[in-house]
């Protein structure tokens, strides 16, 4: 049978043979393959990972210089949250202390920190699609740091408990808004310009940082604090530093699930996501204050802890897969789990001097980072 040039002009195209918009075919893409083994994976991870962590928060409540057996620390538990129906009489005071508001404030900060900043990579990851991003990437920690040795150097770190977590959080977001201001023209922030800017303005902080501190040397125990806060730790942590970072990093954390569509679909690209509904440049920004708020809150209490915020959520996706809407929660538990251990063996390894937590996360995130480095530069030479 043959077939004509007019039959073929005149013959009507059906809907089922037309093609696509962007957003139809955005929308009507198929399930990729390996879902359902991500799927599995994620599975395994947590039945992993969440175990891990509990058996990290118990170790690291009653492992120490001073160790205190968990049937112990599992009576003061429960005089503490149940009080009418458990005498506390029978408790020692000291055991009371070292476990109620010692250890317990330190492994809930631990893993507020870990988590946080975990969450806050697995954002910058995924808003840069770049597998080296975290949060310090737009110059928040070298803020927060900044803030911190403005008060050190000041001597308001001496007179209150609260001086130093409130100038970490308020420089962060001082630089947050630094960063942004200078990134954006004509309402637009476009992503190199965010990731240059914050760049250049770490690198300005750390050297106005490192100015305070040399010129902080002579009163010797006021730099070493500096040094120290630098290292990051959990050491002296309180119920304080648990209040003044748990309310925002749990509303971060909260606010980050919300944007998890929003982030996966910035990951296919900016124009990508405006076509399938997304107001880029509002997701843009609330991603990046939501990972400010968490990365100040971690910093304000535990110093500048490095390399998790790299490290965790790149691990994490390999197992869970790039959706955020289980990355980050897994990043969060990771994190945590991370960070408890890593600041058990900084108690542990060498007592009872205790080894700087930043000293333990970067002795980990080091090799990890070289190695992601080394697998990019193979991947360019492919």
């Amino acid at each position: 049978m043959k077939i004509n040039s007019s039959q073929i002009h005149g013959a009507s195209i059906s809907p089922a043979a037309q093609p696509l918009s962007a957003a139809e075919a955005g929308l009507r893409r198929p399930a990729p393959s390996g879902r359902p083994h991500f799927r599995l994976r994620r599975t395994a991870f947590l039945l992993i990972v969440t175990p891990l962590l509990l058996v990290a928060a118990v170790a690291g409540i009653v492992a120490g210089s001073t160790h205190v057996d968990w049937s112990v620390a599992l009576h003061v538990f429960g005089a503490r949250l149940f009080p009418f129906w458990i005498d506390r009489a029978s408790i020692e005071k000291a055991d009371d202390v070292i476990i109620w508001l010692i250890r317990t404030p330190r492994v809930i900060v631990g893993a507020l920190v870990g988590g946080g900043l975990a969450v806050a990579g697995a954002l910058m990851q995924g808003l840069f699609r770049n597998p080296l991003a975290e949060s310090n990437t737009v110059g928040v920690g070298s803020g927060a740091v900044l803030g911190a040795m403005i008060v050190f150097s000041t001597g308001l770190a001496a007179k209150s408990a609260i001086a130093l977590p409130i100038a970490a959080f308020l420089g962060a977001l001082l630089s947050l808004v630094t960063v942004y201001a200078l990134a954006t023209r004509g309402g637009v922030t476009p992503v190199s310009m965010l990731l240059l800017t914050g760049i250049a303005l770490s690198a300005l902080l750390i050297a106005i940082s490192s100015m305070l501190l040399t010129l902080t040397v002579a009163n010797w125990e006021v730099a070493e604090e500096m040094i120290f806060w630098m290292s990051g730790g959990l050491d002296k942590r309180t119920w304080t530093h648990v209040w003044i970072c748990a309310p925002f990093v749990l509303f971060a954390f909260a606010a980050s699930l919300y944007y998890a569509r929003d982030l996966d679909l910035l990951m296919q690209g900016e124009d990508t996501a405006a076509s399938l509904g997304v107001d880029v440049e509002s997701a843009k920004r609330a991603i990046i204050v939501i990972s400010a708020l968490i990365t100040g809150s971690a910093i304000a209490v535990a110093g500048a802890v490095g390399f998790v915020g790299l490290v965790v959520p790149h691990i994490v996706r390999l197992f869970v897969g790039p959706s955020h809407r289980s990355l980050l929660p897994s990043s969060a538990a990771a994190g945590a789990a991370f960070v408890i251990i890593c600041d058990l063996l900084a108690r542990t390894i060498h007592p009872p001097t205790e080894i700087r937590l930043g000293v333990i996360t970067a002795a980990f995130g080091a090799p990890f980072f070289l190695f992601i480095l080394i697998r990019k530069y193979r991947e360019l030479n492919v």
